[in-house]
């Protein structure tokens, strides 16, 4: 579903909210298995921030000829999302499977990354673009073919 991107400002509060939540939660690191716990939640914000890029790049974004700005998923960003939520539940099992208490502490680090390097692609690439002048920008239709988004 396309979706309305927001100001540049406002996108940064919820990563913030949730990685300051994470940080404050007891026990983020399970204290029988110190040096394992640390690498899984080393490991979580750097998976949130492989799918939170690759979620940027595989959006689709557009300028609405009122100028406001649009961007939709495609294939390839479920792809994305799912092969990072596979990652993520590999880790999960792995780190439990080594009787690793996970708090929800890591979860919400890795999505306040992902959200966050997600927000910053999408904002670099629509700052590149060029605004739609009538809904036409050098001769292009300011939003994209549907077929090309779904």
């Amino acid at each position: 579903m396309a979706r309305r991107i927001s100001d540049g400002k406002r996108c940064w509060i919820l990563p913030g909210v949730l990685l300051a939540v994470s940080l404050r939660e007891h026990g983020l690191v399970d204290p029988r298995h110190e040096a394992l716990s640390v690498a899984v939640l080393g490991a979580e914000p750097a998976v949130g921030l492989v799918t939170g890029a690759g979620w940027g790049w595989t959006s689709q974004p557009w300028r609405e000829a009122d100028g406001s700005l649009r961007t939709k998923g495609t294939k390839a960003t479920v792809s994305v999302w799912a092969g990072g939520l596979a990652v993520r539940a590999a880790l999960f099992g792995a780190a439990a499977l080594m009787g690793i208490h996970q708090g929800s502490a890591a979860l919400m680090s890795a999505l306040a990354v992902m959200l966050a390097v997600r927000s910053g692609v999408l904002m670099w690439r629509v700052g590149q673009m060029r605004p739609a002048y009538g809904g036409f920008a050098d001769g292009m239709a300011s939003q994209p073919a549907w077929k090309d988004l779904v």
